[in-house]
């Protein structure tokens, strides 16, 4: 199981192209894949190929710096200069400054712009560095993924132990089914004993019918194996356990309705307030 939260580096040097790729990962429910560093076309696909293939949920950052040890090919646009001269010349004058010096119109995004053949020529350099980010990047998504699946382990146990608890209470539920009718009609009767047994016997079987819980349980019981196996692999599991979260919500929530005593609906709340922690962490799990 890994985490989707993560980074990494990487440094490579091919051509006299020097790449520093740093790649940042939050939790996201799909692959939301965004880069940075203004590179070529080209480029940009490689880098979505080869993240797309390492990685399949969270919200992914790569961030490109080149520094090249030849001379780069760059060009004016001189109708992107003339248009940002003219821009900064009308800011300036309604501010009462002097107009804008070349240096600041050169420093324009679009002005200078650098041939997309050079950002070519740089690719093997990106590719290495990539690849070398992505590989770091894994390795402490694994890392916390590790964490993360103690954590979701420890609060199985806790809800595996709430369900036990509720299945020993359960137990005893017909037998209060029948006490609570017997002083009901004691209270309603004046001499409860024209009361015919078997019909009494019938009412707290229907009583127990609707307040049984016994199929809710096994189902949990299910649910806890199916996540445990779930986060001790190695795929990414995020998506099932998430469903398995809404599963095991929906059973709570039916015993909770079933439920004719106190203490079987104390912990129930306790369980729920736990699933809410794991459905917390499970956001984090790719």
């Amino acid at each position: 199981m890994r985490s989707m939260t993560g980074f990494g580096r990487g440094v490579a040097t091919r051509g006299g192209t020097r790449a520093t790729v740093d790649a940042r990962s939050v939790n996201h429910r799909f692959l939301d894949l965004k880069l940075r560093g203004g590179v070529s076309p080209a480029i940009e696909e490689m880098v979505s190929a080869k993240t797309r293939a390492a990685l399949e949920r969270g919200a992914v950052a790569i961030s490109i710096h080149l520094a090249r040890e030849v001379a780069v090919s760059t060009r004016i646009d001189r109708e992107a200069a003339k248009a940002a001269h003219d821009a900064l010349a009308e800011v300036a004058t309604q501010l009462g400054l002097a107009g804008p010096n070349l240096a600041l119109v050169l420093a324009q995004p679009g002005v200078i712009t650098s041939d997309d053949r050079d950002d070519e020529a740089a690719l093997p350099a990106v590719a290495a560095a990539l690849d070398a980010a992505l590989v770091q990047l894994g390795e402490m998504r694994v890392k916390e993924g590790i964490a993360l699946a103690t954590e979701l382990t420890n609060r199985l146990g806790e809800l595996d132990r709430l369900r036990a608890t509720i299945a020993t209470l359960a137990a005893g539920v017909p037998q209060q089914i029948a006490k609570r009718l017997q002083e009901r009609i004691k209270r309603l009767l004046e001499d409860p004993t024209t009361v015919d047994p078997a019909r009494l016997a019938q009412e707290v079987a229907t009583l127990a019918d609707r307040a049984d819980i016994t199929e809710e349980l096994v189902r949990l019981v299910s649910h806890f194996d199916q996540a445990r196996a779930l986060i001790a692999g190695k795929d990414a599991v995020g998506r099932r356990l998430d469903f398995l979260v809404q599963e095991i919500g929906r059973e709570l929530n039916t015993i909770g309705s079933k439920s004719t005593v106190a203490e079987i609906t104390s912990a129930v709340v306790e369980a729920k307030a736990t699933l809410e922690k794991v459905r917390e962490q499970v956001q984090n799990v790719e």
